[in-house]
This record gives C-alpha cells, structure tokens and sequence, in this order.
C-alpha cells in the first residue's frame, strides 16, 4: 500500500473518531454545565502535556531523519566507489575492463533488485552480495599490470573496492527500523493522551472548535506518520533509495 494512501486512510479515521468523540460529549452533557469556562488547572496541564510530547515527538522526528540521511550517504558512498572502478579501469585492456564492469553490473543489479527488497522486509541478506564484490577484487587482484599506468591504478582500484565493501557493510546495518518498539509505544500513547486531553476540555460543538480540533488531530497523525516513514532509512516500498546503484546500470547501458 502507498504510503500516501496509508496517511490519508489513518488521518480520516482519526479526525472522524476525534470530531465523533466531541460530538457525543456535547450531547451528553449536562444540562447545567457551564460549557463557557475552562479551569485553569486543566488548560495548563493540557498545555504541560503538549509541550513535553512536542518535545519527544521533535526529538523523533530528528533521529530518523538523520539517520536516512546517513543510510543516504552510505548508499553514494557505494556507488561511488563502483563508479570509481569503472573509471579508473580505463588504463587496462579493453577485454577486462568490459570483465570487470559486467561483475560491477551485476553486484549493482543483485543490489537493487534482492537486497532492496530483503532490507526493506527487514529481512536477513544472503552472501550473494558479498561473493560478487569478492570477484570484483578478485578480478583486479589477480591482474598483473603491464605498463606503469596500469601499476599506478592497481591499489587505488583495490581501495575502492574496500570501499565499497566497507559501504556495503554500513548499508545492512542500517536496514530496519531505526527506532525501538519503546519508543513506538511512548510515541503512540502520547498522542492518545494529546488527543484525548481534546475530550477533557469544554468544547462546544461550533464549527470554528471542530475545524480547530480536526486539525490538531490531522497534524499529530502527520507527524506520527512522517517518524514512520523515516524510521525505515530505505523505505517502505519501492526502491528509491538505490537510485545511486541503479544509475550505475543505466551508465553502463
């Protein structure tokens, strides 16, 4: 499912549950309440409440998003590091350059098109991966160079591919979500308790106090619903978050 769709659906439900709540509290109210003042003891829990779940939420929000920035980077870094071999191939024969960017290719292609998928699931990777990357190394190791240009690329060439490995150990690391079910379940029932603290309040059933009340809900869920899309640092669908890799396979077309 989109994950469009997946905030759409979540943020309707939750307004409609909030507006239906407030609705049947105004109608089962007394007749006799005062529904014009709101004691200041509760409006200043109500606003203790919000600011110290702004806070954790705030602090939520900036962990994921650090951390796919870092899984980011990581993913550039490898790339990188292929498209560097590829480059510096240049000096060597044109059979084992076209060699060795068929193995980049395919390393690239197992990447994208099996470990994404594995990562995304949070799933565990096989060696596939790591035994194509060995036979880049082995390729270039292996070479004898013949001229001193070829004798200049040699261990620059074998420090991309350390590179790339280093990289493609980060990446794996990384998959999963970034943040414990803990802090899940803190996240949640703060807002539960944000939202349901609409409930205490003595709100009427106005327009302009609905309006405000569905977009208060409507931004918890959207916040709530942008922790969870960065929690995942490459993803929940798709694979976006390979176009480095996959920019390596459009080149070589």
């Amino acid at each position: 499912m989109p994950e469009w769709l997946v905030y759409t659906l979540v943020s309707i439900l939750v307004c409609v549950l909030v507006v239906a709540a407030i609705v049947l509290r105004h109608r089962r109210v007394a007749v006799d309440e005062d529904t014009s003042e709101t004691p200041d003891v509760l409006e200043y829990m109500v606003m203790m409440v919000g600011v110290v779940y702004a806070i954790v939420l705030g602090l939520a929000i900036a962990g994921v998003w650090e951390a796919r920035g870092a899984a980011e980077d990581t993913v550039q870094r490898e790339a990188q590091a292929l498209y560097e071999i590829d480059q510096r191939l240049d000096v060597y024969p044109a059979a084992f350059h076209t060699q060795v960017q068929q193995h980049i290719n395919d390393y690239a292609r197992h990447a994208v098109g099996t470990e994404w998928p594995a990562m995304e699931k949070d799933a565990p990777v096989d060696g596939t991966g790591a035994a194509l990357l060995r036979r880049i190394r082995s390729d270039i190791a292996h070479h004898t160079p013949s001229d001193e240009l070829q004798a200049q690329a040699y261990q620059p060439l074998l420090d991309q591919v350390a590179a790339a490995d280093d990289a493609r150990h980060q990446r794996l690391d990384s998959a999963g979500t970034t943040l414990p079910g803990a802090v899940w379940f803190g996240l949640v029932a703060g807002a539960v308790i944000t939202l349901g603290l609409l409930y205490t309040l003595q709100i009427r059933r106005s327009t302009r106090e609905l309006m405000l009340a569905t977009a208060f809900s409507s931004l918890v869920v959207f916040l709530l619903f942008l922790v969870w899309s960065f929690d995942a640092p490459f993803g929940h669908s798709g694979t976006d978050s390979a176009q480095p890799l996959s920019e390596l396979l459009t080149t070589a077309v």
